[in-house]
């Protein structure tokens, strides 16, 4: 473990540091949309189903989001103390972009959160929605800038380098750098997809058991509807990205991820062990052919993917970390593709709801949404060593010079406090699960709707279009908590 130098150190507290916070975004970004999704059936349809499901994935929501701002402030400390001349040396840019993420995303989200929370009963349903859709729109501005800041560190443009600086020259080149727009649109599709693998689960583990029927069929049915409809879209994304970024711009971490060493192999690796040291690998199965049609979209399986062999040593990014990552990810995606295209099998033949073995499938799935967001990341990150600005400045010159103990203590800390916090998501995620969401038959003390707020001889009380809540007698209005109650007249009617 000593052995280790100060550049492993803070490269493993910063790995762990980010795999964990990544795990939040992956969830909340895209339900985030859900939300909006299913509030607004809510209002077109008064169906007190929809309710229950924006009440119950609302909760859900609203701890993954204070779990993921708590280990996103402990990412950005570590660039100030682990990474103190990359944070001098980007900070113009990568500060910059940051410091807007925190201006137009998280003040928004921070705005409106507390309505969609503890609004409903309180403000109208139209309200209730648009705080949502801020929340949902803060949701994607803040993947926007952090998507933008990682990519340009990726494919850097747009800046001259000035006493050790990246000093801006051009901010619409900096934030639409190269790879942004399809390395954004790849990372949201996929937490919408992670989201939609998290609602079909919980609509699956309530079909299976029988209960809370309906809030499981519909659940069960948009999650799925989800999944078919951006699970294409996130493989084309996937393979353009490999196509038109890594080939162009980032050639060794393609050959890295593809496992050969020479540049004569039409095949594709499934399994390698490299050996740095003779350049070559020591085992090695993979499928004949594939590599071309796969990496090179050449349907004469002749043409052969490119090797390791064209780069040199200092080149190339840890290949095994490369290479399981990129395969791990790969996997994921399978399994949602399979989810997806079995599910609109499933419902065309009508069975969507009574193929039970589909239903333990889907619940299994739920993590692979966030397990293939976790090894894309790493994939991303580690095959673009040496660099952390890709090019142009190298991971190790950007750490700082700390006790070596005290990073050994940090990083068991961090390790032990993450794995509490993780195990107090999935605990509530389970009983939450277990208690089930509310049923579909409460009326709840959502509505707010105002219908005629200036009645004749109106009193400044408000007439509700269905009783939800009665607190004390004679004239209505609202309580001092801000609750609407009601007006019963001199007929002992309900107003």
């Amino acid at each position: 473990m000593f052995d280790l130098t100060m550049l492993d150190l803070s490269r493993i507290q910063f790995a762990l540091t980010a795999a964990f916070h990544m795990v939040f975004p992956a969830v909340t970004v895209g339900l985030s949309l859900f939300l909006v999704v299913v509030y607004a059936l809510y209002m077109r349809t008064d169906n007190p189903a929809y309710r229950s499901i924006y009440r119950f994935f609302r909760n859900l929501f609203a701890i993954g989001f204070g779990l993921g701002i708590v280990s996103g402030i402990m990412l950005t400390f570590q660039f100030g103390l682990n990474w103190g001349p990359f944070a001098n040396a980007t900070g113009p840019i990568v500060g910059t972009l940051l410091a807007l993420e925190v201006v137009t995303a998280f003040f928004l989200e921070a705005a409106f959160l507390g309505i969609m929370i503890y609004g409903e009963g309180r403000f109208p349903r139209k309200v209730v929605l648009f705080a949502t859709a801020m929340v949902a729109l803060g949701a994607f501005l803040s993947t926007t800038w952090i998507m933008s800041s990682n990519s340009w560190m990726q494919t850097p443009a747009g800046f001259d380098f000035v006493n050790g600086q990246f000093v801006p020259t051009d901010w619409l080149a900096v934030i639409f750098n190269p790879s942004f727009p399809l390395r954004y649109i790849h990372m949201v599709v996929a937490t919408i997809l992670s989201s939609a693998l998290l609602v079909t689960g919980v609509g699956a583990w309530y079909l299976i058991r029988g209960t809370h029927t309906e809030f499981a069929r519909r659940t069960f049915s948009m999650g799925l509807g989800f999944l078919a409809i951006f699970a294409p879209l996130e493989l084309y994304t996937g393979d353009a990205l490999g196509q038109d970024i890594l080939a162009e711009y980032q050639p060794a971490k393609l050959a890295a991820a593809e496992g050969n060493w020479g540049s004569e192999n039409t095949g594709w690796n499934l399994l390698i062990l490299p050996n740095r040291d003779a350049e070559e690998n020591t085992f090695q199965l993979g499928v004949p052919f594939a590599g071309s049609l796969i990496v090179n979209h050449d349907f004469t399986f002749s043409e052969a993917v490119g090797g390791m062999d064209e780069f040199s040593e200092e080149e190339l990014p840890p290949i095994m970390w490369t290479f399981y990552g990129f395969r791990i990810m790969l996997a994921a995606a399978g399994v949602i593709v399979l989810l997806a295209a079995t599910s609109v099998v499933l419902r065309v033949r009508g069975e969507l709801f009574s193929a039970r073995w589909f239903h333990w499938l889907s619940m299994l799935a739920i993590p692979a949404g966030v397990v293939g967001i976790v090894a894309g990341w790493v994939t991303s990150e580690v095959g673009r060593q040496p660099w952390v600005v890709y090019g142009e400045l190298a991971t190790s010159e950007t750490v700082s010079n700390l006790a070596p103990a005290s990073l050994v203590f940090s990083v068991a800390l961090i390790l032990g406090t993450y794995a509490a916090l993780f195990g107090t998501y999935v605990y509530y995620l389970v009983r939450a699960m277990k208690s089930g969401p509310e049923s579909v038959s409460d009326d709840g003390d959502d509505d707010f709707d105002v219908e005629d707020d200036d009645l004749p001889g109106d009193d400044g009380a408000f007439t509700l279009d269905a009783p939800r809540e009665y607190v004390g007698s004679g004239s209505g209005g609202r309580s001092a908590a801000g609750r609407a109650y009601f007006r019963i007249d001199g007929a002992g009617e309900v107003r």
